[in-house]
C-alpha cells in the first residue's frame, strides 16, 4: 500500500466518488471535499497532491490554490488542476500559481491517474535528490549540510556554528521532541560543560533569524525541544 495522500477538491459528487474508487484501487489513501471552504478547514499539509476544480462556490480553485502556496506548510503540496476551463489564459495562469499540472474536462480516469503517477514521482525524485546531496528542508527553510548554509525563502541567513548545528538536528528530528540530554550529547558533545541556558540562548537566537519558520521551534516544558511543520 503506498503512502501517499491524495485531496480531491471538486462539487460534483458523482465525479469525486469515481475518482476515489479508482486513485484507492491503485493503493492511495483519499479525501474528499466538495468546497474549497471544506477544504480550507482539513489539515491540509498532511496530503501528498490536491486534485483541485478552478470553479466551484465562494472559494473558488485559484483562490484556494493562492492561499495554500501563500502558506509555509502548504506550499510545497503539489496541485493539479481539474476544470472545464480550457483557455490558455486560464491554463497559465494556473501553472503561475504553482500548480504542477493542468487537465481539462472532460478526461478519462486513466489520464488523471497517469497525471498523478507522474506527478508524485517528480516530487518523490526531488526530496531524494535532496537527501543524496545533503539537504534538509522544509518549505521555504533549506539547510545545505556540505556547505553549511542556511537559506530562507531563498534569501541566506548567517548562523553560528552551533545554531546551524541545532537547527539542523532539530529538522532532522522533526515532528518529535528532543530532550535536553539528547540535544547536548548532539550539538555540545565536544564541550566539557554546558549549561542549560545555552540551549534556551541558541534557541532564542535561531527563531528570530529564521523568521516566520520559528514557529516551528516548539517548546515542551519538561521535555525538551521539538520541529513542527
Amino acid at each position: 500500500m503506498l503512502e501517499e495522500r491524495i485531496l480531491i477538491v471538486e462539487d460534483e459528487e458523482t465525479l469525486c466518488e469515481v475518482l476515489k474508487l479508482n486513485l484507492e484501487n491503485e493503493g492511495y489513501l483519499v479525501d474528499i471535499a466538495f468546497s474549497a471552504e471544506e477544504a480550507l478547514k482539513l489539515d491540509i499539509k498532511k496530503y501528498s497532491l490536491i486534485l483541485l476544480d478552478i470553479m466551484m462556490g465562494e472559494i473558488s480553485g485559484i483562490r484556494m490554490a493562492k492561499i495554500l502556496k501563500s502558506n509555509i506548510e502548504t506550499a510545497d503540496i503539489p496541485i493539479i488542476f481539474c476544470t472545464a476551463r480550457d483557455s490558455e489564459d486560464d491554463m497559465i495562469m494556473g501553472l503561475n500559481l504553482g500548480a504542477d499540472d493542468y487537465i481539462i474536462k472532460p478526461y478519462t480516469i486513466r489520464n488523471v491517474i497517469a497525471r498523478v503517477k507522474s506527478v508524485l514521482r517528480r516530487t518523490i525524485k526531488t526530496k531524494t535528490e535532496e537527501e543524496k546531496q545533503n539537504i534538509l528542508k522544509v518549505n521555504g527553510l533549506q539547510l545545505d549540510l556540505e556547505f553549511k548554509k542556511c537559506t530562507v525563502d531563498g534569501k541566506e541567513v548567517k548562523l553560528a556554528k552551533k545554531e546551524f548545528e541545532l537547527l539542523a538536528f532539530l529538522i532532522a528530528n522533526r515532528g518529535k521532541i528532543c530532550s535536553r540530554e539528547q540535544i547536548l550529547s548532539q550539538v555540545w558533545s565536544n564541550e566539557v560543560i554546558v549549561l542549560d541556558r545555552t540551549i534556551d540562548v541558541n534557541i532564542t537566537r535561531l527563531r528570530s533569524k529564521i523568521g516566520s519558520y520559528g514557529s516551528c521551534i516548539v517548546t515542551r516544558s519538561g521535555y525538551g525541544y521539538g520541529f513542527s511543520n
